[in-house]
């Protein structure tokens, strides 16, 4: 049980490593493999939800899950952190984990090699990213679930993808030199670059090494900003996105969220020292905005499914990034609840774009007068494309407008799902705390444009909708495999039960928020843990 937090770095780590060692043509050792893996990280992910909800107090008594690899205390030796919001995260990294693993088995693990490695590497950076409490090592998992995310989004070909990977990867790395300069910049002015331990060292700093140090944190935080896609450091994103298959553009729902987490994690730890916090308040404010506003304008303008759905990751990315910016306690719950739903939703909209695409029929008439005209047979080889193969789920037309309709309302944030209930929840705070805010200018600002995303967003997936299922223009039913519908059903269904279980999720959101309110109970956890000598290296508090 003391273990678990290691579990999620280490099983996807040597899963991925193992099946480097196979042949591609071992295909089904590798997807048994990677389902094992992803299995036990969705076990942990429950297990570490509990814990940081204070399932077990005899071993975690402050609810917060602290652990040691290296059996070396804090600040000297690699510390994971496990509280309620990285566990929320871990969490909604193995849901949307899952869901696209088992949609990738279809066939598109098959259009490229190594995909399950790249997928788990995927999985170990995002977890341990999520976990971690040192500058240094959210640079190292960066790096590894960036460099995943590289192979990944080129996995597979054509010309529009190898264009859209290269931007990705040369902005990536550009914020990566960033990150690296920041995190360096950090050490030298502090000696440290444990994130509990900052925040007592920062405050004995002269007034010269503070401004160096703010400088080292203004680069970390522009790092943060590509990675969240905030405004203007996402003109890559919706390119990117766009290009990436199916089951890897969902998986990418979440890797803008990895930049928010890190933005509101190092805020929240900072600003009670007085020390410049990552952009501060009005400066997340002023980017969630301006990223609000940018989506708002992209969704109206798009035209092709896949593009709306990559809006709608800006647009989750700015609200939630407002939300916290606004330093209001009572908004922050609200927009952890909107998060979830929307990465969640936003994941079963890359998958489903993919499904409702092959009812088109470009060029389907062409290919069977000639099939007719040389009398040859619809090739059905087990290896070929979804659209000739797989046995057919019943009323798939149906399935996919039922979907595709959850999906808009989700994203939109109308009800009666999930993403409603995080949108109201979060109005409903804001014109609360606009009389007596400190700027309620902002306030409204970011009501008016939570308003008109959700317009905007309404006015685009109808006129879409429409298009892809009632316009004039031709479609045949698809062919889709249960394995390809089952996962959106099932991030579909997890919005639903999210709904259903409103209270329970916002009363876990708001000790979530509760934390991050009160750093100090974080810091404690991390400065007072040492290691288990009696028992294996890993310690906890």
């Amino acid at each position: 049980m003391t273990h678990l937090p290691i579990l999620v770095v280490v099983v996807p780590l040597f899963t991925g490593a193992l099946m480097l060692l196979l042949r591609e043509s071992q295909r089904g050792v590798r997807e048994a493999l990677a389902l094992v893996s992803m299995l036990i990280h969705g076990f942990c992910a429950v297990m570490l939800l509990r814990a940081a909800g204070g399932a077990w107090p005899e071993i975690w008594p402050s609810g917060i899950v602290v652990y040691l690899p290296g059996g070396w205390p804090a600040p000297f030796g690699i510390v994971l952190v496990v509280d309620q919001l990285a566990a929320v995260m871990v969490g909604l990294t193995s849901l949307l984990g899952f869901a696209t693993l088992i949609y990738s088995l279809a066939h598109w693990d098959r259009v490229g090699v190594h995909f399950h490695s790249l997928f788990q590497f995927l999985l170990m950076g995002l977890s341990g990213a999520f976990m971690t409490g040192d500058l240094f090592n959210l640079f190292v998992f960066f790096e590894v679930l960036l460099a995943a995310s590289y192979g990944l989004l080129l996995h597979g070909s054509g010309v529009a993808r190898v264009r859209a990977g290269l931007h990705y990867i040369a902005i990536n790395l550009a914020a990566s030199f960033l990150f690296l300069l920041g995190v360096a910049l950090i050490y030298a002015m502090t000696g440290t670059l444990n994130m509990a331990d900052m925040v007592d060292r920062v405050q004995a700093l002269s007034e010269a090494q503070r401004t160096q140090f703010s400088v080292g944190i203004a680069l970390l935080a522009s790092a943060f900003l590509v990675k969240a896609g905030v405004w203007p450091f996402n003109f890559w994103l919706p390119s990117a996105y766009t290009a990436a298959a199916a089951p890897v553009a969902a998986m990418f729902a979440i890797m803008t969220k990895v930049g928010v987490y890190a933005l509101v994690r190092l805020d929240t730890l900072l600003a009670p020292a007085g020390v410049f916090a990552p952009l501060g308040g009005e400066w997340m404010v002023a980017g969630g905005l301006a990223t609000l506003g940018f989506a708002t304008l992209g969704l109206l303008a798009s035209q092709q499914l896949d593009r709306v759905v990559a809006y709608c990751v800006l647009m989750s990315s700015g609200i939630v990034l407002t939300a916290f910016g606004l330093n209001d306690a009572r908004l922050n719950a609200p927009a952890l609840f909107y998060m979830v739903s929307s990465v969640t939703a936003t994941g079963a909209f890359f998958l489903l774009v993919e499904m409702v695409a092959r009812s088109r029929v470009f060029g389907a008439d062409l290919l069977a007068v000639s099939f007719e005209a040389f009398g040859m047979e619809d090739p059905a080889d087990a290896m070929r494309s979804d659209d000739v193969v797989g046995v057919a789920i019943p009323a798939a037309m149906a399935f996919l407008g039922l979907a595709f309709v959850s999906c808009a309302l989700l994203v939109t944030g109308m009800p009666p799902l999930s993403g409603f209930i995080g949108k109201f929840a979060m109005l409903s705070a804001a014109i609360a705390s606009a009389p007596t805010a400190v700027d309620s200018l902002a306030v409204w600002a970011f009501v008016a444009m939570l308003l008109l995303s959700g317009l905007a967003g309404v006015i685009t997936l109808c006129r879409i909708g429409m298009r892809s299922f009632w316009g004039a223009e031709k479609r045949t039913t698809p062919r889709l495999r249960v394995i390809e519908a089952g996962p959106v059903a099932l991030l579909v269904m997890s919005c639903v039960l999210m709904s259903a279980a409103a209270g329970p999720v916002l009363t876990y959101l708001d000790g979530a928020a509760a934390s991050l309110a009160n750093p100090q109970g974080y810091i404690d956890a991390v400065m007072a843990a040492r290691p288990d000598r009696a028992g294996l290296p890993g310690a906890t508090q």
